[in-house]
């Protein structure tokens, strides 16, 4: 079973600062982690892999330095990394990254199973996952909470809704994007550290990829910042209810009538 797993490198202070001119973040110098949902998407394709044999590859997109965070990977057992570096992918939005990165699967070849975390928490939009699959024309499920089996070139899973938990039967390839409750993600071992000292990523730029500079970065980019600014600070009067619970809930549902609000 040949999986990937698609990880972000995100900042790890909530200190973010904005580039004025580009509007969007600026990421030198700011100490980086992997995006946290991504570990759980990592942990879900270790396992599959462990369950069915094959190997799982770790794909992502980002500055030189975000090879730091795809050996972290390899600490955990990842077989392969792979960096999509070039200053042409610089300021992609959603859009431009679901190009990338699909045209990067793409390269890697004979792949059954793409798994990504279910959004990233610099941008929380949860498109990429979506959008990869889309370029890819591919099958696509969010949400996923467990997968049970792989059989006859089907992927077996629950899927979160509103209403509890869908079961699901996807023919591969797909794409998947999933939830923390897929499981724990382990813990580093000794071995997985000495390999990941060795390890090296396997770099692809733009041209490798075959992309067009117009459907990449900034360029290519539909989502337009147009202004960032900081909410009006909100001003109003608050009140402290004291007393027993039973009285301070008498003292709020009589504020709530008064306030028409029930």
């Amino acid at each position: 079973m040949n999986i990937v797993v698609c990880i972000k490198q995100v900042p790890e202070t909530t200190d973010v600062k904005i580039n004025p001119e580009t509007n969007t973040l600026i990421r030198e110098g700011v100490a980086s982690v992997v995006n946290p949902f991504d570990m759980y998407a990592l942990e879900q394709g270790l396992r599959l892999r462990d369950a069915y044999g094959g190997k799982v590859t770790v794909l992502t997109m980002g500055p030189p330095q975000a090879e730091v965070a795809l050996k972290s990977c390899v600490e955990l057992g990842a077989d392969e990394i792979y960096l999509v570096s070039d200053r042409a992918f610089a300021g992609s939005d959603t859009w431009a990254t679901g190009i990338t990165l699909a045209a990067a699967i793409r390269k890697l070849g004979d792949v059954d199973v793409v798994l990504c975390g279910k959004q990233a928490i610099d941008g929380d939009t949860a498109q990429v996952g979506p959008g990869i699959a889309e370029f890819m024309e591919w099958n696509f499920v969010g949400y996923v909470s467990k997968v049970t089996g792989f059989a006859d070139g089907a992927i077996q899973l629950e899927r979160a809704s509103d209403y509890g938990h869908d079961v699901l039967e996807c023919p591969t390839p797909a794409v998947l994007t999933v939830l923390k409750e897929i499981g724990e993600p382990r813990m580093p071992s000794l071995k997985g550290k000495m390999k990941a000292k060795k390890a090296q990523a396997v770099m692809l730029t733009a041209a490798e990829l075959g992309l067009d500079g117009a459907d990449i970065g900034l360029a290519g980019s539909p989502t337009v910042v147009s202004k960032i600014f900081s909410p009006p600070k909100r001003d109003g009067e608050a009140e402290m209810l004291t007393g027993e619970p039973e009285d301070i809930a008498a003292k709020l549902h009589s504020r709530l009538k008064e306030a028409l609000i029930i």
